[in-house]
């Protein structure tokens, strides 16, 4: 079997003290670490005990000459796409775990922010962890293996999804499709929706997400 060790750009807390929580940023086909991490100094003015961190996907992108990818998308049969996701799960999981012991911090003090394939990550690994953590938010993304999630349901972490309806990468109506699967396994989801924004993220989503982690990581602070 094959290991790989993620990594990529963080940010420490802003407030210079303890790390009291960590929030993970999956980027999404062909960028890398170095996309997602730009959000993070936003952020941080709200979530000053924070760490950021923003990993490189393990493979390089088969479609591009250069950025990473989860898994491929060269065939997007659900069959395979699910495939793909199944595949890198264990990598990423293995990631949050060393995160939370980097830092001994329990599941609750970690939140996952995701775009597009890391939207798909996050919605994927999340509910299948033994502890819920404190939340995820996916931008512009999908629910892959929605059909298994009754089963395979670890966890209720609340999830918050923003996708602009002029998306032309991951169509609108998969915020829909994914915000009902989640509901109907019990996990607690909002969505938000951007007039006009392709596949990206806007001013308001950034604002939602703010507000989302600051209330989910505020809420189960401790010291």
């Amino acid at each position: 079997m094959q290991f790989f060790e993620l990594d990529g750009p963080r940010l420490p807390p802003a407030s210079g003290g303890k790390t009291k929580s960590v929030v993970v940023l999956l980027h999404g086909l062909g960028a890398d670490g170095n996309d997602l991490i730009s959000l993070a100094p936003l952020w941080a003015r709200v979530l000053p005990d924070t760490e950021f961190v923003s990993p490189h996907a393990p493979f390089p992108c088969d479609m591009a000459p250069y950025g990473r990818q989860w898994f491929s998308l060269l065939d997007r049969t659900p069959a395979r796409v699910l495939a793909g996701v199944q595949a890198a799960a264990p990598i990423l999981d293995a990631f949050l775990d060393e995160e939370l012991a980097r830092h001994d911090l329990p599941p609750e003090r970690l939140a996952l922010v995701g775009f597009s394939q890391g939207t798909m990550m996050s919605l994927f690994v999340a509910p299948r962890r033994p502890v819920a953590i404190a939340g995820v938010v996916g931008y512009s993304g999908a629910l892959v293996g929605a059909e298994l999630l009754a089963n395979e349901l670890r966890a209720r972490p609340p999830v918050l999804l923003v996708h602009g309806d002029a998306d032309p990468i991951v169509p609108y109506e998969r915020m829909a499709a994914a915000a009902s699967a989640l509901d109907a396994a019990g996990i607690s989801v909002e969505t938000l929706t951007c007039p006009g924004l392709p596949h990206s993220i806007d001013e308001a989503g950034l604002q939602a997400g703010a507000e989302f982690l600051v209330d989910r990581l505020d809420r189960t602070l401790v010291g």
